[in-house]
């Protein structure tokens, strides 16, 4: 690819560090415009989010303790009949236990301030009456 000559326009230099941030801001403004901007979708989004939670932290400290009992006793040989792997399965259903917590919360926000927000009552009484 070749660069072009200096002076000749502006060069974006993307790092590790602004793509992501570039994309967490593109999910960002999807997430508002398509899901937070529709109550009936907010409320659905709410609810799968909080099965998905439900469903990840079910039971998995009780699940940590015993993959940690197991690693305890028999060590090496534990790590190699797969309880290092069960361990990351723990950490990655925890961290997308996690955001989908987040995401509940982001949903309850929206919803609760639209229902308590004076303005959106105010514009509704308003066009009713009209």
């Amino acid at each position: 690819m070749a660069l072009p000559a200096a002076g000749s326009g502006r060069i974006a230099i993307l790092t590790a560090g602004t793509r992501g941030r570039t994309l967490q801001s593109m999910f960002k403004r999807w997430f508002q415009r398509t899901v937070l901007s529709r109550r009936w979708l907010t409320f659905l989004v709410m609810g799968f989010a909080f099965f998905v939670f439900g469903a990840g932290t079910y039971n998995i400290f009780m699940l940590f303790k015993a993959n940690a009992e197991l690693i305890a006793t028999y060590g090496w040989q534990a790590l190699m009949d797969g309880a290092a792997r069960q361990l990351i399965e723990l950490v990655v259903t925890g961290y997308l236990s996690m955001a989908a917590y987040i995401v509940f919360k982001a949903c309850e926000y929206r919803l609760t301030h639209a229902l308590a927000d004076p303005a959106d009552a105010g514009s509704a009484n308003k066009s009713s009456n009209a």
